[in-house]
C-alpha cells in the first residue's frame, strides 16, 4: 500500500466545489484499498507571495509550509486537484508550489546538471484539471499547455515522475448523474493509487 498525498489546489476554502468532491471521492476510495491519504489545502494555509529570486533560494519557508514539506517527504504518490483559470492553476496553488519547491529540498543546491537537481525522485504524482470547456478542446486546440508547464517544469524537473492526468471538462454545467461518474472515476484511481 502507498503513502498518498492529496493537494486540494481550489482557491476557495469554503468548499463545495466539483475539485472537491473529486478529492473526496479519491480519498474514500485510496483509503477503502488500504492506503495511507493525507490531504493539503492551500487555500488554508496562511502563508506570503514570493517576492524574489533570493527570497526563493535562501529565504526562510513560512512555518505553515513545514508541514506540507513534511507530507511530500512521507508521499509516495502525489495527487494534485484543482480548477482551470484563465488557462492555468489558481495562484494560490501556484504560489503555494513555489514556496515549497526551494533548493535544499526540492532542487539540489549545487547541483552540477541543473536539468538533473530534482530531490524528490522516487514519488509518482496524478494531475486532476477540472474546466468549463470540453476536455478535448483544451488538450488538441491549447495543447494542454498549462499542464504540460506543471509537469515538465515543476514536476519532472524536481524528479517526480511519472505524472499521470484527469482532465474533466464542461464542470460548470455539469449534470448530477455526470458528477457522480467522474466520483466513480476517482474512486477507482483512488483505489489502484495511481
Amino acid at each position: 500500500m502507498s503513502h498518498i498525498l492529496l493537494i486540494q489546489g481550489h482557491p476557495d476554502p469554503a468548499g463545495g466545489h466539483l475539485c472537491h468532491a473529486l478529492a473526496d471521492a479519491y480519498q474514500a476510495g485510496a483509503q477503502a484499498a488500504g492506503h495511507a491519504v493525507q490531504v493539503v489545502t492551500p487555500a488554508l494555509l496562511d502563508f506570503a507571495l514570493l517576492a524574489n529570486g533570493l527570497e526563493w533560494e535562501e529565504g526562510a519557508l513560512p512555518p505553515a509550509l513545514a508541514p506540507a514539506q513534511q507530507a511530500i517527504t512521507q508521499a509516495q504518490h502525489i495527487v494534485l486537484i484543482y480548477p482551470l483559470w484563465l488557462g492555468d492553476m489558481p495562484a494560490r496553488l501556484k504560489a503555494f508550489l513555489e514556496q515549497v519547491a526551494r533548493p535544499g529540498f526540492a532542487l539540489a543546491r549545487k547541483a552540477k546538471n541543473p536539468l538533473h537537481a530534482g530531490l524528490l525522485a522516487g514519488r509518482s504524482a496524478r494531475v486532476v484539471v477540472t474546466m468549463g470547456m470540453p476536455a478535448l478542446f483544451y488538450r488538441w486546440y491549447y495543447g494542454a499547455h498549462s499542464l504540460k508547464s506543471l509537469e515538465r517544469n515543476i514536476l519532472n524537473f524536481v524528479g517526480i515522475a511519472p505524472v499521470r492526468n484527469t482532465l474533466v471538462g464542461g464542470a460548470g454545467q455539469m449534470a448530477a448523474a455526470d458528477v457522480a461518474t467522474w466520483r466513480r472515476r476517482l474512486q477507482l484511481l483512488g483505489a489502484k493509487g495511481i
